[in-house]
């Protein structure tokens, strides 16, 4: 069934803040099926709208929606960050969070690289210490079959001495 873009639109304004109401409670209300609504919300989120899942309040927001919420409010002065915190139901203080997470989010993969340098680097220590074990086992082991065969050979040559 085909909606008219003027119901769509009201229907989408009523899932983003302040309203954030659920997908299931609209469908209820306007009749519409969830799948539906689904349907709008995700085309509505690929076109870069902020539209939060209704159920959850701002803690509950993707990582999506926070970036999308940090990107729109970082040019506003004091008193304009207030009223879009309002509209969309925040607080400045999450915003500065998620600005903090945001920023902070490109290091993660710097930091990672160092923990892996720091593990290859203890594991290649680790491994010259076996090689160097390994190495001198070996050398035990040559020198015990060589005395292994020398007694042999001595046993051979003189005969076994041990019985008399």
């Amino acid at each position: 069934m085909r909606y008219p873009k003027e119901r769509k639109e009201a229907v989408l304004r009523k899932m983003m803040p302040p309203h954030n109401r659920s997908l299931v409670e609209l469908a209820k209300q306007e009749g519409i099926s969830e799948a539906t609504l689904y349907n709008w919300r995700r085309e509505a989120r690929d076109k870069g709208l902020l539209l939060p899942d209704g159920d959850t309040g701002p803690e509950g927001w993707s990582a999506r929606d926070k970036f999308s919420a940090v990107v729109e409010s970082a040019g506003l002065n004091e008193a304009e960050l207030s009223e879009y915190c309002r509209k969309k139901g925040l607080y400045p203080e999450q915003l500065e969070q998620w600005q903090r997470a945001c920023e902070t989010a490109n290091d993660w993969d710097r930091e990672h690289n160092l923990r892996l340098k720091a593990e290859q680097k203890a594991d290649r220590q680790h491994i010259r210490q076996l090689e160097r074990e390994l190495t001198r086992k070996e050398k035990a082991l040559a020198e015990a079959a060589a005395l292994i065969i020398l007694r042999k050979k001595a046993e051979a040559i003189w005969g076994d001495n041990e019985g008399e």
